[in-house]
């Protein structure tokens, strides 16, 4: 992209890295350490709160390996909460998907063959009413103790409706 906001983060980031810059905060990119576990906890408990709401509420989230403790327990309450939940892991899955009044409302599909990739993009309903219209993200983590704790690595929003739907559609398949 070369939408100044994200841009400008990647700079602060890459400033940051290089101990130019202690910067902690960014407009758009969701980095770790800093504060990627807790932006994906709240958006977990957000999907919880629509859901309970009446609102439409999803979680999708596609990544390597899923193990970090604390995101499976919130994925757990969004299951009991009735938010359903698609996690596409092509690697280990520390999680237990379809077990009654733990997780019933998660399924774990593992991708191999010909679709094997290495993308990771997590995806929140967020309330809206077309589920394009929900908050994407892309990026290097995967749900694990050492990305989100002792790694930088970031996730950055999709804005553009043209390639939400693109992703989307790839989600679908």
């Amino acid at each position: 992209t070369c939408r100044p906001e994200l841009t400008q983060d990647l700079v602060e980031l890459f400033n940051y890295l290089t101990g130019r810059s202690l910067k902690r905060d960014y407009k758009k990119l969701i980095v770790a350490p800093v504060a990627m576990k807790p932006r994906f906890l709240e958006f977990i408990e957000r999907e919880i709160e629509n859901k309970k709401a009446g609102r439409p509420a999803a979680i999708v989230a596609k990544m390597n390996s899923l193990e970090d403790r604390e995101i499976c327990e919130a994925l757990y309450r969004a299951s009991n909460a009735g938010v359903p939940v698609d996690l596409i892991v092509r690697g280990f899955c520390c999680l237990k998907p379809g077990v009654p009044a733990l997780s019933e409302n998660i399924r774990v599909l593992s991708t191999i063959g010909r679709f094997l990739e290495h993308s990771r993009v997590f995806y929140f309903r967020n309330g809206a009413e077309m589920p394009v219209d929900g908050a994407f993200y892309i990026g290097s983590a995967d749900w694990m103790y050492r990305n989100f704790l002792a790694r930088v690595e970031a996730v950055a929003p999709i804005e553009a409706r043209q390639a939400r739907e693109r992703i989307w559609e790839m989600l679908q398949v």
